[in-house]
């Protein structure tokens, strides 16, 4: 006999449905049939467990912001090295692959959020969060010598997520041929600027990433 979930297991399906289907459709165009879909239910029985779709909405955005600063945070913890912190936390912030399903769905939020301002707070949130994220690291760091600051730390904050935001945007977007582990070195190589540090990679990116190109000293053009 099929054992019947529960309705924490089935709101936890409900929100990976949504996740998927606004991906497929847009953050805006997505409908009510469309996750029922994608989760093998009834539009009946979506509702049944979230009557206002907007929070279901809501919920699955949070759920994929969740691993861009909480579950950042746990990588980090005990390890004691700021610069093994602040290069772990760099490679943390990119995306696995162009198939990565959670970047592509922040991208999906970022184009809805000047129309949306649920979504534009919920960015704005992820965003200071993350610029704390860094602060914290460099501070420690230059507080134990380990980094010599070029600017302050929110400076260097703010730079290090743009940098996670375009070079994540790039990776995602197949018409560019940009993989993660480039992505990385480019912007360790900022890192190492702005920290007066060597910053060496100790261990092989765990990711599998793109064909990988000669690295350029600048940027490509949005």
């Amino acid at each position: 006999m099929t054992q019947r979930k529960s309705k924490a297991d089935r709101r936890i399906e409900l929100i990976d449905a949504a996740r998927r289907a606004m991906i497929q459709h847009g953050a805006e165009g997505v409908h009510l049939n469309q996750i029922a879909e994608e989760a093998g239910l009834t539009s009946g029985a979506v509702l049944y467990h979230y009557p206002d779709l907007r929070d279901l909405l809501i919920e699955a955005h949070h759920a994929g912001m969740e691993r861009f600063y909480e579950q950042r945070m746990k990588k980090i913890t005990g390890i004691a090295d700021p610069a093994q912190k602040l290069i772990v936390t760099i490679r943390s912030g990119l995306p696995q692959g162009p198939d990565d399903a959670g970047v592509r769905l922040l991208c999906e939020l970022g184009g809805a959020a000047g129309r949306n301002r649920v979504y534009g707070t919920l960015l704005t949130t992820l965003y200071d969060r993350q610029v704390a994220m860094y602060q914290t690291i460099l501070e420690v760091g230059a507080a134990h010598n380990a980094f010599t600051l070029a600017q302050d730390s929110e400076t260097i904050g703010r730079n290090l997520v743009a940098l996670e935001d375009a070079y994540g945007y790039r990776i995602v977007a197949r018409h560019h041929s940009i993989g993660a582990d480039e992505a990385v070195e480019l912007i360790l190589g900022y890192a190492r600027l702005a920290t007066g540090h060597a910053l060496k990679l100790t261990a092989a990116p765990h990711r599998t990433t793109a064909a990988r190109r000669p690295a350029t000293p600048r940027a490509q053009s949005a």
